[in-house]
């Protein structure tokens, strides 16, 4: 039987609903109060609707007779008039029907203040609320943190009950136990950049250009110019996250960080009609197109030339060619700089060749490679900017005593650097 809370009263327990596989061999299940039987499949069962259930079972030639008579203990014949006798812990009521007293609800129990009390058929019980349990007559805390399901990381222990705690990181899980990790990239990115999340943490990383602070948090600029003075060839300006080259006036980038020449000539000559534009390094320079200064007189291109009908032509150099060529400031020394050569080569002479005039400080030396060239070398180091002007003689003389004898006058633009 099982306690009916809506009727407030026993009933019958249907065993063949409820047990699985409750009677073997080839039986079957036949429910009465109080219990079951089990019978042959062949039985012929005869359910009786009055005060009385009968089944009878006919085998062999033989009636097997079984009867049901519902009880009920607490329950006795219907009679308003009749004062009932009920058992302890039950009470008569209107309908003369024995009913429990529920001792919680009236005041009527003995538990402790710490105590719950649960009602029960007929009595009552003391127990001890969720997450306590009962040590002689006291109820004591259950530390739950010894008991699984155990927490995935830390277990904190209650009066009454525990809760689970996890490492910093991580989170709980709707379970309450479970640790999951905290995505701090998606949550709240706390990087002044780039977030990159791990299990439990996370890590923040910087754009090309900025390395991160002490606070492993922040990002702050790199000045690259700082980290080597060889990064541009002129002048390294500092950016965020960058870093950028200028190169002087006369001067343009080119891959970022070298300076290279811009030819004024090709781009904005400014020189008059009757001038020649000079391009070097880091600037340039107008020159007349016509050199030549009396008694010279010009013949070709930068060529001038004494007439020899003049009287005054025999004590000058017959001709004069003017060249013009640029060197960076700082060169290497010693440096081969300009080869002079004679254009026209006579028989039976002899060619010499010396610097006439514009190596007072001896920056200068000419060396003779052939018997008609010779090459001049810089030994000192120039720096610029500064114009060097420089008359290379070639005497030459034959077996007749003849003498005569050219001048190369060279103009040498040191630049302002030695790019």
């Amino acid at each position: 039987y099982e306690w009916d809370p809506v009727r407030q009263r026993c009933k019958d327990i249907d065993e063949c609903e409820i047990v699985p596989d409750a009677c073997k061999g080839g039986m079957k299940c036949v429910n009465h109060y109080g219990g079951y039987l089990c019978l042959p499949r062949t039985a012929q069962i005869i359910v009786n609707n009055g005060r009385e259930d009968t089944a009878a079972e006919s085998t062999g030639g033989r009636n097997n007779v079984i009867r049901r008579t519902p009880a009920d203990p607490h329950r006795p014949p219907p009679n308003p008039t009749h004062q009932i006798q009920c058992a302890t812990g039950y009470e008569q009521s209107e309908h003369n029907v024995c009913q429990d007293i529920d001792e919680c609800a009236t005041g009527t129990h003995n538990c402790r203040a710490d105590q719950v009390c649960v009602n029960l058929r007929g009595s009552f019980s003391c127990q001890c609320p969720s997450g306590y349990q009962k040590r002689g007559e006291q109820c004591v805390d259950i530390d739950e943190c010894n008991l699984p399901p155990y927490c995935h990381h830390r277990c904190v222990n209650s009066p009454g009950s525990y809760y689970c705690q996890c490492n910093s990181g991580f989170q709980l899980a709707a379970n309450n136990h479970t640790c999951v990790d905290i995505n701090e990239c998606d949550a709240n990115n706390p990087c002044a950049q780039q977030c990159y999340n791990i299990l439990g943490s996370f890590i923040c990383q910087c754009n090309p250009g900025f390395e991160l602070s002490s606070d492993r948090i922040n990002c702050e600029d790199i000045d690259e110019c700082r980290t080597s003075s060889y990064i541009c060839q002129y002048q390294c300006i500092n950016e965020p996250g960058k870093f950028s080259c200028i190169c002087p006036e006369g001067y343009q980038v080119v891959g970022a960080r070298t300076c290279q020449d811009i030819n004024e000539c090709e781009t904005t000559n400014e020189c008059r009609e009757d001038e020649m534009c000079w391009n070097y390094h880091g600037g340039f320079r107008c020159y007349p197109r016509n050199p030549c200064q009396e008694p010279y007189v010009l013949t070709s291109e930068n060529r001038c030339v004494c007439p020899v009908s003049s009287a005054i032509c025999r004590e000058l150099p017959y001709s004069i060619v003017y060249k013009y060529m640029s060197i960076r400031s700082d060169r290497t020394v010693p440096s081969d700089i300009f080869q002079i050569q004679a254009t026209t080569i006579y028989p039976n002479t002899i060619n010499t060749f010396r610097i006439k005039s514009g190596n007072e400080n001896g920056e200068f030396y000419l060396r003779q490679t052939s018997a008609i060239s010779a090459m001049l070398v810089l030994v000192k180091s120039l720096s610029g900017p500064r114009e060097h002007i420089v008359d290379l003689e070639m005497l030459t003389v034959n077996s007749l005593n003849y003498r005569t004898s050219s001048v190369l006058r060279l103009t040498i633009i040191v630049g302002p650097y030695s790019f």
